[in-house]
């Protein structure tokens, strides 16, 4: 059975409003028959509508909600002018917006802290060594051969962690090496890298400035993130050779 666009929003509309309804009782107390195929698309409509707001941060007034949606869907006059609607919409992503960078700066300061933190007691330990840029490593096996250079390729497993031991990239889970350019990755691999001999596993200890900085990447890597990495040097490719 196919349904118009039209009848769609009718029915997320009816769903959304029998879920907005009666709000002195809790969702689970409403009495909702979900055998129908349009019962069923319509709470996953309203459910979905109820978690995007939740997940903006959208504090809403029920009532006032429930009165925009009916109007909507029974094609009544509408209580706001366009503009004033636009108005209320503006400010509010402008709130977000603003909230949104306030967590940032704090995670991000946060992180910065944690990172140093965590380097100057590094620091402290026999085994790490810190280079003039601020990258921090330690030699597991020493490995043999020549080092690979800025122009060179590498071939390498690795793991990546936070420095509260989150996982965050591994090609040892993977079961497969990776092969890059020295000067494909972040800063302080590039430095790294060209520290290592063929066979040698190093940890490095990334500052954020050598890492990805104040824009972090992905979900897990935050802000201003110090990185922690298992490397181990399979192999180097010469440019030459290629």
């Amino acid at each position: 059975m196919s349904i118009s666009i039209s009848r769609m929003s009718r029915i997320a509309g009816a769903a959304t409003l029998l879920a907005v309804m009666g709000c002195d009782s809790t969702a689970q107390e409403q009495p909702v028959n979900l055998e129908s195929t349009e019962a069923r698309l319509s709470y996953g409509i309203g459910l979905r509508m109820g978690q995007r707001m939740a997940a903006d941060g959208m504090a809403i007034d029920v009532n006032a909600y429930a009165a925009g949606l009916a109007d909507a869907v029974e094609g009544a006059e509408a209580r706001l002018t366009e503009e004033e609607i636009n108005t209320e919409m503006t400010a509010f992503q402008e709130r977000r917006q603003a909230e949104v960078e306030a967590e940032r700066v704090a995670v991000s300061q946060t992180n910065l802290e944690e990172g140093r933190a965590y380097m100057a007691e590094m620091s402290s330990n026999e085994e790490v060594q810190t280079t003039e840029s601020g990258l921090q490593y330690i030699v597991v096996a020493a490995g043999e051969g020549d080092s690979p250079v800025l122009a060179d390729s590498v071939e390498v497993h690795y793991e990546g962690r936070l420095i509260d031991g989150t996982v965050f990239d591994s090609s040892y889970d993977r079961g497969q090496t990776v092969t890059f350019g020295v000067t494909q990755v972040i800063p302080g691999w590039t430095e790294g890298l060209q520290l290592m001999k063929p066979g040698g596993k190093f940890k490095f200890i990334i500052p954020p400035e050598l890492g990805y900085g104040e824009g972090g990447a992905g979900q897990m890597i935050g802000p201003n993130a110090t990185l922690l990495f298992d490397v181990e040097l399979i192999a180097v490719t010469n440019a030459d050779s290629e």
